[in-house]
Order: C-alpha cells, then structure tokens, then sequence
C-alpha cells in the first residue's frame, strides 16, 4: 500500500492540499486537514528515506507551523502537528545509532525510536518507541592509573578539601588570614598561592571587603579605579547570574559601610585629569549599582545621594554639569575635553537613573529631597543648555545628552515648583525659550529632517521635553494667557513680518518627519495645546495655508493606514479636543470658534462649524474608514516582520548607559521613494534601531511612554509594520502571531480607545448623523466585538504565575493595560449611545456577548497582582463598566436584566467578592465604591419592578432573580454578610456631606427591599437603634437651631438636617418592610414617640411627611402591635418658634386623624399616604376606637358626589370608601359605618359610579356588613341597599354579580324576616334568572372556586326563598 501511495505521489498532493488551506486560511478545505495530516504522518513513520528527505525541507516545517496556528482550537490537528514535528525534527537523532558492516547495503525500514536522553530532555507532543540510554557502540575507556597525578583533577581535589575541613569558604578564608597553625594534613593538600587567590576573588564578601581596603589605603588613582573596576564587575556578574532578586554583591554591599569610603571622592571638585577620571569610574559605578536596585530600591542609598546632591557649597556633583568661565575660556587638549564629556555624560546618566529609581519609593523623607533635586536640576540643565547653545560652541552631543536628562527631569510633575528663589513658571518660560530656540535651530531653519541628518536626537528629545513642558505649565499657571509664548514669528526675521508670523506653525512639520517618534511625541505636543481652547485657536490659524487646514491634516493623518497606530493614536486625540468647543450650525460673525471650514471650487459653496464637519467626514470616507481599521484590530502581544533582509546592518550607535532609544525593535516605513534608497542611507530612512540583544525577530506592540525609560531587552514598546508586503494570514486573537495586512500597519487597542473617545465627542456634537453613520458602519457591534475577557484573564494569569519560557512581566502588564483602556473608552462611548439612541446597543447579537464579556472582566481575580499602576487601571475600568451596566438598566432594562442577572448567577461568588471590594475602596477609589453602588442599586431597583410587572402575568418563565441569589444560596451566605457588613460601614463612616454616604444610603435601601438576609443582618448591626439615635439627633439639633435667632442664616443647615432625616426614615422603612423581628426592635426603639416629637417639622415639608407616613405604613402592616402603639400618649419636646399647621395631639393617631381632616384637596400625594395608613389602623380594635371617639368619620358624609356628566369618583372619595372597606372587616366597625346618620345612602349613590381600579367598594362594603346578625335589620330596612344587591345579579360584571349573590345569601341565612321580604317578586326573579343562566354558563371545563362559590350562593339563595 506504502509503495502505491508513494507512485502516485500522495505526499506531494498533501502538501499542495496544506499550502492552499494557509493561503485561504482554512476556510475552504478545513474539512481535509485532519485526514491530511493522518496519512503523512503514517507514511513518514513507515518511510525512513521520504522522512530524512521532508527533515531537510524548512518551508515544510513552517508550512506545518501555520496550520497548527490557523487550527489552534482543533486538538486533533494540533495533535497530528507535533506528532510529525517529532518525526522530522528528530529524524536525524532517530538514525544515529543505525549501522551496518556493508554501507552500500541499505538498511530496512525499522521502527520510529528514540534514545532515552531524548524523552528526558524535550516533552514529546507524541508517545514514541524508546530505546537505550547509552549507545551500546560507545567505547568505555578504563581509567587512569595515575588519575590523581593530573593537574586539574589534583587541584579540585585540593580545593575541595580545604573547603570540607574548614566547613565552608567564611572559615577558610578566615584561616588563611590568620596566624598559620600546625598543618594537620598532608603538604599535597595544601592550597598554593594562586589557589588562595582564587578562593579569594570568587568569595564576593570578602572581595568586596578587600576593595573598600585597597580604596581606603590607596596612594595612588590607579589603585582606586581598580578597586572601583573590580567592584563593577561583581555588579555585572549579579546580573549575569540572571536571579529575580538581588545578587551577592547587592546583598554585601547593603550590610558594607561603602559610603563613608566614597564620600570623600564625592565631595570636592576634581583637580585634574586623573581626578576627572577616577570620579567618571565612581559615577559609573553607582549609576550601575542604582540599575541593579531599581526594581527594589534601598532608601538609605537613595537618600545619601540626594542628601549628597543638595550640599549646598561645594556641590561638585551638580557644579561640574556646567563649566565654569575660566574652564570654558581655558585652553584644554583633546583628551581633557573628551574626559570632560564623559563626565557629564555619566552625571546625567545618573541623574535620569536616580529619578526613575525615585518613582517607586514611598519614603516621605527621601520624596522631599526628590523634589528640592529636581528643581535644582532643572536649574543647572537650563544653564548647559544656554552654554551649549552659545555662538562659539558647537557641540551636538552635549546638546544631545542634555535634552535627554531634560526628558528624564520634566517627565515627573512638579519639577519646577520646589525653588525658593524662582517661581515655577518663570523656570517653565525659561525652559520653553531654549528649547524653542533649539527646535528652530536643528529643525525648522534646517528644513527638517529631510535635509539634515544632523540633530535627530537633539529633535527627539526636543520635542519629548516640550510636550512634558506644556503639562507642567498647565499644572502651574493660573490661566491660559501662557498659550502665546509658545509662539514664534517664522519665514522671515524682519519686524513687520514679526507680528503676523507668531503661531504654532513650527509645531506642523514635525508632524511628517520621517521618524515615527518625533511624529507620535509633535501630535502629542499638539493634543496638550488643544485641551485648551486658546491652543485649538492657535493651532488651527497656524495651519491656515496648509490644503485642508487644521481639520483635514488630522483627519488623513488618522485615516492614513500605513502610519503607525501611537501617531494616529495623538491625531485622534487632537481631533476630540477639537469637538470639545461649541461650534455653530452656520456662520456668525464674530464668533471666536468657527469650526472646520470647507469650500468647493466647482460650486463655490462654504460651510462652516457643524455642516462643514459632516461634509469633511464624508468626503473623506471616515466612518467607512474606520469600519476597516476595527476590522483589522490586532489584540496579541508581538508580531512578526518576515523581511529579515531589510534588518541586516549594524545599529545606529549604542549609548553606553542604555539611555540611547526610548524604542527599541523599531522600524517604520520609509517617506521616500524607493529609488532613494540605497545602502548607506537604509539605516537612517527606515529609522531602524537595531535591539541591543541582536534578535529582530519580534517588534513588541503598543504606545510608547511619554518619558524616556531605561531602554532594555525587556522594554515594551510601540510597533510599526514596515512598508514591506506581507501576507495577510487572519490568525485568532490572542495568539502571538500576527495578521499583517498587504502594505498598512497594525491597528492596535489604544488607538481603538482614542477613536472611541473621538466617536464619542461627534456623538455629542451631531446625535442623529452619528447614531445613522455608526448603524451604516455597524461600528458598535464591530467594537464591542474587540472586547475579550477570555483574553485579558489568561494574561492575568500569566502575570500571577507566569511560565518558565514566559515573555517578560513589563510587555503582559502593557498589554493589559492597553486592553483595560479600550475597555475604559468603549464603556464611555456605549454609554453615550444608549443616552443618543439606545437601539443602536439593545440587540440582542451585541447585547448578550457584551453583558457576558463585562461581567467576565469584572469578576476577573486580581488577588495576587502586585503592580500598583495595573490595579490602578482594573479599578478604572471598573468604574466605566459599572456606570455602563448601571446606564443600561436604566435605558433598557427589559431588554438588559434577563442576561445580566442570568450572568451575574454564573458567576455569583466571584460577583459578591467584587463587589465587597469594590465598596471597602470608599476611601482610597471613591469613583470605583460610587459606580459599584449605584449599579448595585439600580439593580435590585429595575429588577423589584420587574418582579411587580411579572406579579399580573399568568405565564412568566423562571429566570434566576437577585432576591434568590441574595436569600436562598447557602455557599456564599458569609460573602454576602460581608457585603452587607461592607456597605453598612461605608454608610455609617462617612460624613452627612459626603456624597458617597447618600449612594451607600441608596444601595443599602434597595439592598434592604429585596433580601431578607440584609434585614437580619441589619438587624444585628444595630442599623434600627442607630437610626432612631440619629432621628432624635436630628430633632434635637432642628429645635436647637429654631430658638436662635437669625433663623435664615441657618436655612441651609436645617436643609442639611432635612435630607439626613429623610435618609434614615428611608432606611429604616426598608429594614422594616414584610419583618417583623425589625418592627419587634423598631417598637423596643421607640419609633412612635420619636415621630411623635419630629412631626411639626414633618408638617413643615410635604415630601418629609410622605417618607415618614411610608414608614408608618410599612411599620403597621400586619403588625397589631404596632397599630397600637400610636395610640400611646407621648410627651415630646417641640420648638416654641417651629412654624406648623396645627398643635400637635396627644398621641400620633391623634395627629393623623387631624392631618386628614385638614388636608387640602391639591396634596394628593401626601393625602393617598394618609389614608392608606389610616387603612392599615382601621384593621386594630384601638385604632378604631380612636377614630370612633375622634369623630372623624363624620368627615366622610361631607363628601360630594360627581356633578354635571362625569361617572367616576374623585380620588379622595375612593380613598374614603378604602378606609370604609377596611373599617367594614369587623363588627365594631361595621358599627361605626351604621352609626353615620345617612352612609348608607351615600354609599348607595356612590356604587352608581364608577373607578378604574376600585369599582365595587361600596358592594365590598355592603357584603361586609350583611354578615353581622346585628346589622340585618338596617339593612334590610334599606330598600336602596337592597335594590342596589339584587341588581347586581343582572350585572354584566361576574365580580358585581358575586358580591351580590353573598350578600343576600348572607341577609337571608338563619334571618326568618329577610326571607319574607326578599321573597318580592321582582328580586326572587332576578335569583332565579341569575341560577339558570350560571348553570348553563360554567360548564364543568369552566369550573372554578369564585364560579363554584358563585353557584353555591345562588342555590342556597333559590332554595331558601322557595322554602316555606
């Protein structure tokens, strides 16, 4: 069969089959890949000459490779991969130990093995046949009679035994310092001079030791610098030992007094060359040393250098960055000068390592000298600077290396702001004047880049140190008036011309420089002059001769694809600044911001502001553009440049202290035509800086920094693919590889994030053409697509438990942050898509993933991530996610709640623990406590009325609700005690003015509504007892203000008072709602008398009244005891001077009956209070008795009926007639209805009409009191009542008809009397019309208790009024 497949050359089609699936990535032929791969890896196994064959064939391997990657998520075609990885990689290791006498001879085809050495060193993807460990061929050769006489074996043999004597190299070494002792062995064993020597140099202590002696006892330079080299070099070999922590030489030199010996070499200013010299190798030396402790920095080093630094006289250190006049005016040789540089060259190094190492520390002490340094430093830099720049001095690397230790200095805020002697912003305008005048210098006069080489770095760092320079100036000026000095009059230096030149033109053609950074680092310059309105000005008149002005440069340079994503990144920025200034629909005179302006040359039309701005999108294709750019979005970590060619060459020059580039791994495409390329130039055009490790293969992805960090093989920074063709494979996201798109650069997530920020500001400016652009674009549903949660956890993971072949931490950490600020953004702009048009989020495609995708990020564990700047960005992001979701339930809860709660039950527990997270951050990420609250909040809001709407629907699917998860899941019953306990604490802790208190307050209310749990918990933290001490705090405080006098003066106090009452009244109606342990504790309070006492001031405030009658009402709900406590007489204490509608009554009841006798007719809301508890007190026999005695039924005859032509009640009359109902339940108050001379003929008018959601009140009423024997006779001597009961047989309503026939029969039962009378001919027909046709209405199918019940009345009714 082998040799048959092998004719018709199987193996080729495979390989043809496998090359058009890469080409078509694998869309088409998925299906053939699996079985493919199956039958090569059966014939290779079998085949040991097409094996070694296919082995020596590279393109086959990487053939294998792609598709293993385009099929990742398939095992089994993963699986057949690594199985013929192993077959082709090892082929070779498979025949070494394959033999024979005759070579000419082939050997058979044996089985596919491996040695043993193998499976121990390598993790097989595949199980393979073993064989020996040791080849059976080798030669074993005897040993040596005379092994020990060799050298080396005798010196190890030496040594070790030394080391085994004396328990280790500490005593040894302390032997061999001592007096010399009898020898207790053999002479052989002896160390020799250079193996004392040896012992001595590898021991690093007491190497270390030995330097600081040679320093100390120095006589001369030399021995100083070698003392100083070797100490370097232990410093070196810590870092070559590539340990995670410090290394020996770090660890002895923390326990060694080594300041105290340079101290001196630190603190006077060299006299010479030598002395020059020697102190280049010290600063060397602590600068490497401050490299190796960055990650861990010592204070005590820190601040001996600082403290060292701030001597006030001499301070050699920061003296020799400036040379003095006589050194400059003094004739010096090459080498001294040469020496000279260097020395400044190694103090700045310094100086930029000091301040990154700085940056980490929380010594309060070492801070304070940080910043006093700083401004010193900005001091004397200005002073090299101006030096430098002076007619007879042309020096392009000192300039350089200034601007770099500028860059490192004004990347910390405040830099400026610690001199006694000069205001922060006159350093700034000193500042930006010399870089002003050096970026015209080396750029502008120069014609840029494009005809000058000269300057790169001095550009470079120009422009970093402006665009730090303008953050600070922001920072430290007052207003906004320090936006013109950043002008310059250009093109001419004549003083007519001066005027009208000045702007920020200079700033445009550092936009299209050739270098990626000096663009990036320029648009970021022009993005921090825009958040200004005077710079948006400035900026856009600068660019008035520029084709397309301000807006239509920016506009191409984001929609430009073969830029890279951090330049196109700043252009998106600038543009939302832009959009930040109110512009107009159409053009008005005088008005100071204008807008784009946009002018067609064939029509002559102009428009302006608004309309311009729409015309320039359209015209450009933009959101067509952008649709395009989200497509192509890249999410991985690194991405390949397969054009290894265009790498070869050497580096542009390497900075010795790794402060060269702030981008490594970089290369951009060229500007210039490929005919202007050549090989000397190749370097310089593509902007290429060779890493420093050698390896090009991978270019790391993402933004660079603003300032410059310490460049290194573990630096994380911006790529740009080159202009170079490559195939465009689309690989999964996630993965490491990439998919390069023919001729364009990767779209990265940040700058999604700043296109989203952009999106969000033109949704602002123009809802409707935005909302209509994004549903043609279909832009949300692309960009929610990018959001991956599965992606970010597993770098998370990696980042807590990262793999021993791992990338570095620095590049995970970028790329979760850059993830989490596309997150961020995306949140922002969904938002205002639900506030602009909330169709274009509630899909159910978009809707459901998106949910999932929050919730999966929000429940991410973060326990074990120890970077402080990434927990940073988590909280962030969380707080944009969480005022998502709150903003979606509160546009579309219908559509939104279903998935988010069925989501949040997935991942309930880690839900929980979030959230108790997120609410004890109060005091350090109040944002983040404040957005998880009110989402909370809404939550248990729109889901409570959810569950209200659902209460009136027959058929509701069971879908998992809040209230289930809060009080019916035993796992996390301790979580959600935390939480509660979490947000009480939050509640309790913070001040009445404090705006987090009344979110809490909202939470714990909702919280409070719907759990149980959070009741009980309450309960026992005391909430009620605090609450009543805070109400009678309240009281006391509110009759205290009252007595003084300038009561207005206090008015917004009491306002203060009035809305903490209102708060805690809400709480406690919550805590009290539907338990009655809570109503238990709330009567052991006292909540009664302390209502009592408050209720003038309730008088005073209609909305307080509500709040406080909703919290009678929830506390005398099916709570007797309660009921009766507002009976109870309370003596409270009332201002003299409160201004209230009437003395308050002896008791609470007292005061309510009174509230509801006087209430006007226009307070309808407090009125529907009022007597929806009065309804809750007519069920208690004391109450009633109060209301009885009070005469306050009395109220009710006064009512009137409708007038005119309108059936239906008035809303007081219902009221009334709900009171009645519940007054009616009992006999006693059945007795109070009877008594009212002429209620029951009003109540007879009032069944004549009718309301919408009570109709049959007064028939309720009627039914209620015929079931009293006592009360049979009034009734039946009322033919209305009696007319209206037997009426309601006829009724079209089956409830009226209900009502009726209980009624009577409850009249006519065990009353001989009722009998006679309702035997009238008229009612007796009704009776038995009404049978008849129920009997033949309610079939057995239709049968049901109310139509039971209905029937049985019916046939009781017929058979005792046929009765004799």
């Amino acid at each position: 069969m082998h040799a048959v497949v092998k004719k018709l050359h199987l193996i080729d089609k495979i390989i043809e089959y496998l090359n058009e699936c890469v080409g078509q990535d694998g869309e088409v032929i998925e299906c053939l890949i699996q079985p493919c791969l199956t039958l090569l890896r059966k014939v290779l196994c079998a085949d040991p000459v097409m094996r070694m064959a296919l082995s020596q064939q590279s393109s086959l391997l990487t053939l294998l490779f792609r598709v293993s990657l385009i099929f990742h998520e398939n095992c089994a075609v993963v699986t057949e991969v690594g199985a013929l990885f192993c077959l082709l990689l090892f082929d070779e290791v498979s025949r070494m130990d394959m033999w024979s006498v005759n070579p000419s001879n082939k050997p058979a085809p044996s089985v596919f093995s491996l040695p043993v050495s193998v499976f121990r060193r390598y993790h097989l993807p595949a199980h393979v046949v073993g064989h020996h460990a040791v080849s059976p061929y080798s030669i074993v050769l005897p040993l040596s009679a005379d092994c020990l006489a060799l050298k080396p074996v005798s010196d190890m043999l030496r040594i070790a035994w030394n080391l085994s004597w004396y328990h280790g190299s500490d005593n040894l070494l302390k032997q061999m310092n001592s007096e010399p002792k009898i020898q207790e062995f053999s002479d052989a064993l002896k160390l020799h001079t250079e193996d004392t020597l040896a012992l001595q140099v590898t021991h690093t202590a007491s190497a270390l030791r030995d330097c600081l002696r040679s320093i100390v006892e120095a006589a001369a330079h030399r021995e100083v610098r070698a003392a100083i080299t070797s100490m370097s070099f232990y410093l070196l070999n810590d870092r070559l030992s590539l340990k995670g922590g410090a290394g020996p030489c770090g660890v002895t030199l923390k326990c060694l007094s080594w300041h105290t010996t340079l101290n001196r070499f630190l603190q006077v200013l060299p006299a010479c060359t030598e002395d020059e010299k020697l102190l280049i190798d010290i600063i060397h030396f602590l600068n490497k040393l401050l490299k190796e402790q960055r990650k861990n920095s010592s204070v005590e080093l820190l601040n001996w250098l600082l403290e060292l630094l701030l001597r006030h006289s001499p301070n050699p250190l920061l003296d020799l960055l400036v040379l003095t006049e006589s050194q400059a005016g003094e004739e010096a040789d090459d080498i001294r000068t040469a020496v000279r540089q260097q020395l400044q060259k190694e103090l700045i190094a310094l100086f930029s390592t000091l301040l990154l190492n700085v940056m980490a520390v929380t010594d309060r002490k070492c801070l304070e000298l940080l910043y006093v340094f700083q401004t010193q430093l900005a001091l004397k830099l200005l002073q090299c600077l101006r030096v430098t720049d002076a007619p007879h001095f042309y020096g392009l690397p000192s300039l350089e290396r200034t601007l770099r230790g500028m860059a490192h200095l004004t990347a910390s805020p405040g830099w400026s702001s610690h001199s006694p002697l000069t205001k922060p912003l006159e350093i700034c305008v000193k500042y930006l004047s010399g870089l002003l005048e050096v970026i015209t210098s080396f750029y502008v006069e120069r014609g840029g880049n494009a005809m000058s080489f000269m300057g790169k770095g001095v550009t470079k760092s120009t422009v970093l140190c402006l665009l730090h320079l303008s953050h600070e100036m922001m920072i430290q000026a007052q207003s906004s008036e320090w936006m013109s000095l950043w002008f310059l009059p250009l093109g001419t230096h004549s003083e007519e011309h001066a005027r009208t030149q000045q702007g920020l033109a200079w700033l445009i053609p550092l936009w299209v420089d050739r270098d990626p950074e000096v663009r990036f680092t320029s648009l970021g310059l022009g993005s921090a002059l825009t958040t200004l309105e005077t710079g948006c000005m400035a900026l856009s008149n600068s660019c008035q001769n520029i084709s397309g002005g301000l807006w239509g440069t920016v506009v191409n340079i984001l929609l430009d694809q073969s830029e890279c994503s951090m330049v196109r990144r700043e252009a998106a920025f600038i543009l939302q600044n832009l959009l930040v200034i109110p512009m107009p629909s159409v053009i008005i005179k005088d008005y100071t911001w204008q807008g784009p302006c946009v002018h067609d040359e064939d029509s002559g039309l102009s428009l302006t502001g608004k309309p311009a701005l729409q015309a320039l999108l359209y015209h450009c294709h933009f959101y067509e553009h952008l649709n395009q750019m989200v497509k192509h979005c890249y999410l991985g970590r690194y991405t390949f440049d397969l054009n290894f060619s265009a790498l070869d060459g050497t580096s542009e020059g390497s900075d010795l202290n790794g402060l060269d580039d702030s981008f490594k791994f970089w290369r951009a495409p060229s500007r210039m035509s490929n005919q202007d390329q050549d090989s000397s130039s190749l370097s310089t055009l593509e902007t290429m800086v060779a890493p420093s490790s050698g390896s090009a293969e991978f270019l790391p992805l993402g933004p660079s920094a603003v300032s410059l960090p310490e460049a290194s093989h573990d630096q994380f920074v911006a790529q740009v693919m080159g202009q170079h063709e490559t195939t465009s494979a689309q690989l999964p996201r996630g993965t490491s590889l990439p998919a390069p798109l023919p001729r364009q650069c990767v779209v990265t997530p940040p700058l999604l994030s700043a296109v989203c920020g952009l999106l969000d500001g033109l949704l602002a400016i123009a809802p409707g053409d935005t909302a209509r652009a994004f549903r043609q674009a279909r832009l949300v549903e692309l960009l929610c697509s990018i959001a991956d949660a599965t992606l970010l956890e597993s770098c998370v993971q990696e980042l807590k438990a990262p793999l021993p072949l791992s990338p570095p931490v620095e590049h995970t950490q970028a790329q979760v942050s850059f993830l989490l600020e596309y997150l961020s953004s995306l949140s922002r702009l969904l938002q205002s898509c639900l506030l602009v048009d909330p169709n274009l989020v509630i899909q159910d495609e978009l809707l459901k993933p998106l949910i999932t995708n929050i919730i999966g990020v929000l429940t991410i564990c973060t326990k074990d991530v120890l970077d402080v700047e990434l927990m940073s960005a988590f909280y962030h992001t969380w707080t944009h996610l969480f005022n998502l979701l709150a903003t979606l339930l509160r546009k579309a809860a219908i559509a939104s709640l279903p998935s988010m709660t069925a989501g949040l039950a997935k991942h309930w527990t880690a839900v929980i623990d979030m959230l108790c997270t997120c609410v004890g951050l109060s005091t350090t990420r109040p944002a983040l406590s404040t957005a998880s609250l009110q989402f909370l909040s809404v939550l248990l809001t729109e889901e409570a009325k959810r569950h209200l709407q659902d209460q009136d629907k027959a058929n509701v699917c069971h879908r998992p609700s809040m209230a289930s998860l809060l009080d019916k899941t035993q796992e996390n019953q301790k979580s959600l005690e935390r939480l509660n306990e979490v947000i009480l604490q939050c509640y309790e802790g913070k001040s009445s003015k404090d705006v987090l208190k009344r979110v809490a307050a909202n939470a714990l209310m909702s919280l409070l509504a719907v759990s149980r749990r959070a009741q009980k918990h309450a309960l026992k933290a005391d909430l009620i007892d605090s609450c009543m001490e805070q109400m009678k705090h309240i009281n006391a405080q509110l009759n205290l203000d009252s007595l003084r006098p300038g009561k207005a003066a206090l008015k917004k106090q009491e306002d203060g008072f009035i809305k903490e009452l209102s708060i805690t009244m809400q709480l406690l109606r919550n805590c009290l709602y539907q338990n009655e342990e809570c109503k238990e504790a709330a009567l052991e309070a006292h909540l009664v008398p302390v209502l009592h006492s408050l209720w003038p001031w309730l008088l005073m405030d209609d909305s307080l009244m509500q709040i406080a009658l909703q919290l009678l009402c929830v506390y005398t709900a099916n709570f007797p005891n309660g009921c009766s406590s507002l009976c109870w007489s309370s003596c409270g204490q009332y201002p003299v001077q409160a201004a209230y509608r009437g003395a308050p009554a002896t008791s609470l009841m007292g005061c309510i009956l009174k509230l509801a006798s006087q209430m006007p007719l226009e307070n309808t809301a407090v009125q529907q209070m009022v007597f929806m508890f009065l309804s809750n007190l007519a069920l208690s026999h004391d109450c009633k008795g109060i209301i009885q005695k009070s005469n306050f039924l009395q109220n009710f005859l006064s009512l009137t009926l409708p007038k005119g032509g309108s059936k239906h009640l008035s809303n007081l009359t219902i009221l009334w007639l709900k009171l009645l109902l519940n007054i009616s339940f009992g006999e006693d108050g059945q007795q109070m209805i009877l008594r009212l001379d002429g209620c029951l003929d009003l109540l007879t008018e009032m069944s004549k009409y009718k309301h919408k959601s009570s109709p049959y009140i007064p028939l309720l009423i009627f039914h209620n009191i015929c079931f009293s024997p006592a009360n049979k006779p009034k009734i039946l001597a009322n033919e209305k009542v009696i007319g209206v009961l037997a009426a309601c047989l006829e009724s079209e309503s089956q409830n009226a008809q209900r009502i009726g026939a209980a009624a009577l029969w409850a009249l006519i039962h065990n009353y001989q009397k009722a009998k006679t009378t309702l035997k009238n001919p008229s009612i007796k027909r009704r009776v038995d019309e009404a049978y008849s046709l129920a009997k033949k209405t309610f079939s057995n199918s239709e049968e049901t208790p109310l139509n039971a019940y209905y029937l049985k009345c019916l046939e009781n009714l017929v058979q005792l009024l046929n009765s004799s």
